[in-house]
């Protein structure tokens, strides 16, 4: 099973042009994925330097036959002509796709700092390692205090369906709206996480559970242990790091670390401000 996640930037590379085949041909020249996670993807946002305000998600599932979209956006507001602009996260799964969620963090408000709404989104796939939970997100750049709530929230969140994955369904949750679908403990949480290794934010994605739920590991440190993570953004000079630095992860529970075969990263492509993080398990 084989993931990619990647902040494309809406589909703006370095050279300011907003070109969403050229991310399609970046993905496709990097290999064949079975899940394919994307950040700051947009649909009907003209106001994002570079954009003519393009359906992405539209534009991607084309590219992308065979492939399930799944699209939260964090961001969804008037255009001011009667339509909506929507600005979040994407997943692609040729995997068989089972329930979705799309779950709002928290945004406690701060007079003093920038910031907007973000969103996790999270999928079952069937995959050859077993039935397992994807989620990806997109971490506040600017404040630390929302950064910690929305790891909390996400913490809660893998909490929650862990037990739920315990819980034998009731004859009324049989049929219909209340049926229960399987939930799977074993998790894959990816994304821009908008801290660096260094942070003390990753110690806290990491942290064990006190309920003894499967805690999640850096899939760059399970295969790298001890060595420093490679960059993500910054290889190519950006405005919003001092130097290249990690900010991209993929995260894996303990359940999946033992199958963990490869953890790549692309320095190469100049397609968005961040580069193409992915792993494969086998």
């Amino acid at each position: 099973m084989k993931l990619l996640s990647w902040n494309i930037q809406w589909g703006r590379g370095m050279d300011g042009r907003v070109d969403i085949p050229r991310i399609l041909r970046t993905i496709r020249e990097l290999g064949d994925f079975d899940v394919i996670c994307l950040q700051e993807v947009a649909v009907n946002f003209p106001g994002l330097p570079g954009s003519r305000g393009e359906n992405q998600v539209a534009e991607l599932s084309a590219g992308l036959p065979g492939y399930t979209p799944i699209y939260g956006g964090a961001t969804d507001v008037s255009d001011g002509h009667g339509g909506r602009s929507q600005f979040g996260n994407a997943i692609f799964s040729r995997l068989p796709v089972g329930q979705v969620w799309r779950h709002m963090l928290p945004w406690p408000a701060e007079p003093d700092a920038p910031s907007m709404q973000r969103v996790l989104v999270g999928v079952v796939v069937e995959s050859d390692v077993g039935p397992l939970r994807v989620m990806t997100t997109h971490l506040e750049y600017y404040s630390l205090r929302q950064r910690e709530a929305q790891i909390d929230s996400i913490r809660r969140l893998h909490a929650e369906a862990c037990a739920m994955s315990a819980r034998l369904p009731q004859a009324e949750e049989v049929g219909g709206s209340f049926e229960v679908f399987p939930r799977p403990m074993q998790a894959l949480l990816c994304g821009d996480m908008n801290f660096p290794a260094s942070a003390a934010e990753r110690v806290r994605i990491l942290a064990p559970f006190a309920g003894g739920e499967p805690a999640f590991r850096d899939a760059w440190e399970v295969l790298h242990p001890g060595e420093a993570h490679a960059p993500t953004c910054g290889i190519h000079p950006v405005d919003f790091v001092d130097r290249p630095e990690c900010c991209d992860f993929i995260f894996l529970t303990e359940g999946l670390a033992g199958r963990l075969k490869a953890h790549r990263i692309d320095a190469a492509t100049e397609a968005s401000d961040h580069q193409p993080v992915w792993v494969e398990c086998g």
